[in-house]
């Protein structure tokens, strides 16, 4: 919890660094500079207000606490994630239309909702399998004599849903930058899709060994992995 925590504040300082840095090169503040500082500033309060979802995910549960979450935490989360404002708040004004703004805000709503929401709710299962996610997500699951499996709500519609969601996050806090060609921008969202496909291929490797017969009865009924309809 240190090391996300130590992560959160050495990432936000670098956005507001780079808030500031383009502020008195300027003299203002551009709306795509602004737009995206600022998602990416809700991505670390939510990720701290949310802290202790993380003790029941993948990160701690197959990975354990080690080089690979001390190094990214410390050294390439703080400095990697604000790539995009790196790239451009150099730019003397990003004109970034209106509407360009307001996709950006869509997809980022669209991505924390499918993030969060299947987070939170894999989260409440665990702690109370017969309760309702947020009051209205019924508990559907399949099990066994020992293990059950969650596969309603968030978790109906793709075995990673959450995958997408920090995907379309990452796409959204770079679209609001304005930068179709600027290839660097663009490294956050690619990095997303190269870290979480081969973690999804992974993780149900992990999961039909642990699982068996439940792993493929669960995968009848969620056949999606991380978008549904397409993969």
């Amino acid at each position: 919890m240190w090391l996300y925590l130590a992560g959160a504040v050495m990432l936000e300082l670098n956005v507001l660094s780079f808030a500031a840095h383009q502020d008195l090169a300027i003299g203002h503040l551009s709306a795509a500079i602004a737009l995206s500082a600022g998602l990416l500033t809700y991505f670390v309060v939510d990720d701290l207000t949310f802290e202790r979802v993380h003790l029941y995910t993948y990160d701690l549960f197959a990975e354990r606490v080690g080089f690979k979450l001390g190094w990214g935490c410390l050294i390439f989360y703080p400095y990697f994630y604000c790539v995009g404002l790196w790239a451009r708040a150099d730019e003397p004004d990003p004109h970034a239309p209106v509407w360009l703004l307001v996709l950006a805000g869509l997809v980022f709503a669209a991505g924390w909702t499918l993030a969060r929401g299947a987070n939170l709710q894999k989260f409440l299962f665990k702690r109370n399998p017969t309760a309702r996610a947020f009051g209205l997500l019924e508990p559907r699951a399949i099990g066994d004599a020992e293990r059950t499996l969650l596969c309603g709500g968030f978790w109906a519609a793709a075995r990673h849903i959450n995958y997408l969601g920090e995907i379309l996050i990452a796409v959204g806090i770079t679209l609001a930058l304005d930068a179709p060609g600027d290839a660097v921008a663009w490294l956050y969202p690619l990095y997303y899709i190269g870290l979480l496909v081969p973690r999804q291929i992974d993780d149900d490797r992990r999961c039909a060994a642990k699982y068996g017969a439940l792993w493929d009865e669960y995968r009848a009924r969620v056949r999606w992995r991380i978008v549904p309809g397409i993969y």
